[in-house]
Order: structure tokens, then sequence, then C-alpha cells
């Protein structure tokens, strides 16, 4: 296939790597100017990985969008809105509507906890079909060899099957993720737990992650149940299959910001990590759908408003029994 990547950083740069990696034909963009597209315009590397000389660089949106079959986009989640209707804007929007697109980053749009795939209807139009590419794996794990599983989620079943036979190889096996609302909620939400996990980090209070992992993924099965989606899903590569990636290792951003907002250091971070922004828009699902999500609440009290982490962590395992099952 013919597969352009939006976006250059540190996983759009993966995604390209990997599609040349099973065989496609790939195109990589970054907006001009930009550091990340430079650095790999000069060596062809980046302090992840080396680019093969096939894969095409561009500043050119236009060039990007219509060679392409497939589009991947892996920008900050944040931006997707303003992106897509700046390329709107350059006459790109009927270009991108033909072709498959394929989301590679979690989040929900800060404010209103609009999903991504929602976003994508809303600046494109319904008719779009957009796929979700998440689940566990770190690109420093993914380029020395070492194999993950992901899952690649959607609403027309026919591409997801037909993606996961171009995409997939030794390195990435695909799982089809056919609830598209569960996995984009949770591959999202992981990020908030990510984040709790990082403080108690800070705090020295790991051995608590145990009990992080159990409620955590309770709070976020009643929120997708009441958001219409299967809560199920929860407990699938998206979220809790994300947990070892996202709660312990070295390389998770997220785990790594917690634990510096504790140690006061989350200055040092060159951008906030996307759980922040997360947690936020959690909070106006929380209200909008009438769930209640402690831990969610938790950091959104620390990250967003500031208050002190010790304190809120301890008022989070310190409140009333209740059954395990609630």
């Amino acid at each position: 296939m013919n597969i352009s990547v939006l976006g250059c950083g540190r996983w759009g740069s993966f995604h390209a790597w990997y599609a040349a990696r099973v065989g496609h034909t790939v195109t990589l963009w970054g907006r001009a100017g930009s550091v990340h597209l430079a650095e790999l315009r000069t060596s062809r590397t980046n302090e992840f990985l080396t680019l093969p000389y096939a894969i095409h660089l561009t500043d050119d949106l236009g060039v990007a969008v219509r060679t392409a079959e497939v589009v991947i986009i892996s920008i900050h989640a944040q931006a997707l809105r303003s992106f897509l209707r700046d390329l709107c804007a350059q006459g790109l929007g009927k270009e991108l509507t033909q072709r498959q697109i394929i989301l590679c980053m979690k989040g929900l749009e800060i404010g209103t906890g609009t999903r991504l795939t929602t976003v994508v209807h809303e600046e494109l139009g319904a008719d779009v079909k957009p796929v979700v590419w998440v689940g566990p794996g770190h690109v420093q794990d993914f380029v020395r060899g070492i194999p993950n599983c992901m899952v690649l989620a959607g609403e027309d079943r026919e591409a997801l099957h037909h993606l996961v036979g171009e995409l997939g190889s030794p390195l990435i096996r695909f799982y089809y993720g056919e609830d598209l609302l569960g996995t984009e909620v949770g591959a999202a939400a992981k990020n908030v737990v990510g984040l709790a996990a990082g403080m108690l980090d800070g705090l020295g209070y790991g051995s608590l992650k145990g009990a992080l992992m159990a409620r955590g993924t309770r709070e976020l099965v009643r929120l997708v149940r009441a958001m219409g989606g299967d809560g199920e899903t929860i407990y699938g590569l998206s979220h809790l299959g994300d947990y070892e990636a996202t709660l312990f290792s070295p390389y998770s951003n997220n785990r790594r910001y917690g634990e510096a907002v504790v140690r006061g250091t989350a200055g040092d971070f060159h951008k906030i990590a996307e759980g922040v922004y997360t947690a936020e828009a959690l909070m106006a699902l929380s209200e909008e759908h009438g769930v209640d999500l402690p831990i969610s609440a938790t950091v959104y009290e620390i990250v967003t408003q500031g208050k002190d982490p010790h304190a809120q962590l301890t008022q989070l395992f310190m409140r009333r029994a209740k059954s395990e099952k609630e």
C-alpha cells in the first residue's frame, strides 16, 4: 500500500519506520520548519530510530495526502480538530475523506470529552470511517525487535480485516476491536491511571498499584457502559492490556510525569503528558453521564487544581469501605 504518515514526532516516525519494515511505500510528513523533520532530513535519525532512505520526507501536505491510500495521523490529540480544519482550508478535505484514515493517538478532546473519531466525523463528515490504532508498546522496545500485541478498532469490519492483514507482522500482532467507543475511551483513560501510578512511585507507595489497577478498570467499565459501549472492552489491550507499558515502564511519559509532579520537577518536561488533558475531559464525561470517577477526579485535582498529591491520594485509598464489586 501507499501509506502517508502525518506527524513526524516519536510515534509518527515510528509508524513510518514500521510501515516500511512490513513492505509498504511510505511518505512521512512534517510541518515546514519542524525541528523533527529537519533532523530526519539531515541524518535520517532521531533519538529513537533510523529511517530507511526509501521513506519519502516532505513538508507538502498535498503531496502526502494525494499520494496515499492510507493516511496515518499521529499528532497531539488536542491538535486534531484544528489540524483537520487546516487540511480542509487547503482544499484537501475531500481527498482525505477518500482515504482510509488511521488515528495513532490516544486522548479525548479537552473540555467536552469528545472522542477523536467523533472529531473526525464532525470535521470531515459522517461517511468517513476512521480506524484507531492503540495498545501497549514503546518505540524503544519495538526498534530493538521486542514484539507486542496491539489493536485496530473501527466500525467497518471489512476494512479492519484488510488492515490487520496488511500491517500485522511478527513484531506487532493485531487484534480486531469492534467496540470503537470502549477502545477509544479506554486507551485515553489509561494515561490518567498512568499519571496516578507515577504519583504513587513518587510517594514510595508503589505497592498500591495493584489496587489502582483493580479500581481503575472498574470505574472505566461503568463509564463506558453509561456511554453505550461494551464495558468488557476495558479489560482488553486498549486499557488493562496497556497497564504494564503505562504504569510500570521507565519509558512511560505519563508515569514519569506523575512522578515528577510529586517530586516537584514537572516543569522539566518539554510538554505536558496527554493524561493531564484526558483527566479534564473525563470530568466532563463524568458529569454528563452521572458516573463517579474517583481515580480520574483525584488526578484532575492534583494536576489541574494544584491539590497536594499525598493528601489527595491518601483520601482516595482511605475512602469508606465498600464491596469490591462496586
